[in-house]
């Protein structure tokens, strides 16, 4: 059974050059709300080191639980001032599978190291951020707070875009990290100015992008935010997706430029939804609400902006006979996305692609080996 991978690029204007690989500098030590350190090669287009380190942040105040386990891979100066990446690399893990014995799949259990990876594919000036559901009924991630309507397997009833629960956590464990992160390295968590961190010499500070990727049952989260965008109130959306350098205003609404504290920041600052082999034990792995995607597409073409729909698989979920819903839900997103495509004349390309592999292995070593070797930028699978 071969494996297969399908691409809807959503686009409405020309996207950046791709980025400079990272070197392979990292250690493989193992870190716990820590730090490591690692320094691009003197040859390197980016003059920065790393922090990459596992924190546990909880969306109350006062540290009281439940916690989320947030692997992060952070840019820093030589300064160990935290610097203002392109693009912030959101990652929602899925259920458990550990001890298995495959060195793929236990590799790839290991957040911090699906971070590392993260920024080897996007290159070495964005920020990668893993995070794991705050709860676990056995091995199965429960994605509560971001979605209310599951149930205690994670398994969604509705998507509703009520309160917007997902890109408020998402906002809130984001800002938690970073002061986190500050403590962590010295620097002043106080203080709420631009100063605290740097931008590059040779790049405008122009707000970071946000790329949003969900695998396996992390594409609810994925499913959830799409939902939160589409019926997120426009009025504010001229201003936060402009490209021009922030204002006082906007550097209020940013944690220190280095990633949004509002739900219409972080919604509005999306640039790519990856589906990295989603799939579920009942419906729900792909959205098939039309309306949201209409509404998504109404924003983008009112602010000239851009975004992409990713749709990674493997036999693993999509050529399950026993749960033929996840085919079928697919097969529905990718045609609303067409059809939209068709209604923008031709401003939204729809791009699918087959992969053909001979190679038969436990289903799960396929969705690891798939995010290991698959690139995640926009040109190509």
């Amino acid at each position: 059974m071969g494996n297969m991978a399908c691409r809807i690029f959503c686009k409405m204007r020309k996207n950046p050059g791709s980025l400079p690989a990272l070197p392979s500098c990292f250690s493989n030590s193992p870190a716990f709300i820590t730090a490591r350190y690692a320094h691009p090669s003197p040859s390197g287009l980016l003059s920065m080191d790393r922090w990459t380190g596992v924190l546990k942040v909880s969306l109350g105040p006062n540290h009281r639980g439940p916690f989320f386990k947030v692997a992060a891979s952070l840019l820093l100066s030589h300064s160990k001032a935290l610097i203002v990446p392109s693009v912030n690399a959101i990652f929602f893990n899925g259920d458990r599978v550990e001890g298995t014995g495959d060195p793929v799949i236990e590799r790839l259990s290991d957040s911090r190291n699906i971070a590392e990876l993260l920024v080897s594919k996007l290159g070495s000036s964005a920020n990668a951020w893993v995070v794991d559901a705050s709860t676990f009924n056995g091995p199965f991630a429960v994605y509560k707070e971001f979605i209310p309507s599951v149930n205690s397997r994670g398994e969604p009833k509705r998507y509703d875009p009520n309160g917007f629960p997902a890109s408020s956590s998402v906002v809130t464990i984001l800002s938690k990290c970073v002061e986190e992160v500050k403590s962590l390295i010295s620097c002043s968590v106080t203080k709420q100015i631009p100063t605290d961190v740097h931008f590059p010499a040779s790049t405008s500070p122009t707000r970071p992008k946000t790329i949003i990727l969900g695998f396996s049952k992390g594409g609810t989260v994925v499913n959830q935010l799409v939902t939160e965008l589409a019926y997120l109130n426009t009025e504010p959306a001229r201003d936060l997706m402009s490209s021009e350098k922030p204002s006082s205003r906007l550097s209020q609404e940013m944690q220190d430029c280095l990633c949004p504290v509002s739900e219409g920041g972080l919604l509005f600052s999306i640039s790519e939804f990856h589906y990295v082999d989603a799939g579920l034990n009942c419906a729900g792995a792909y959205l098939t609400d039309r309306t949201a995607i209409r509404k998504i597409v109404e924003h983008l073409l009112l602010y000239d902006a851009s975004i992409s729909f990713t749709l990674h698989g493997t036999p693993r979920q999509w050529c399950d006979r026993h749960r033929p819903w996840i085919c079928k839900e697919k097969d529905i997103l990718r045609r609303l996305l067409e059809d939209e495509a068709r209604r923008c004349e031709g401003k939204l390309k729809p791009i699918s692609k087959k992969r053909n592999s001979s190679r038969r292995s436990n289903c799960f070593a396929q969705s690891a080996r798939y995010l290991l070797q698959r690139p995640l930028e926009s040109s190509s699978f």
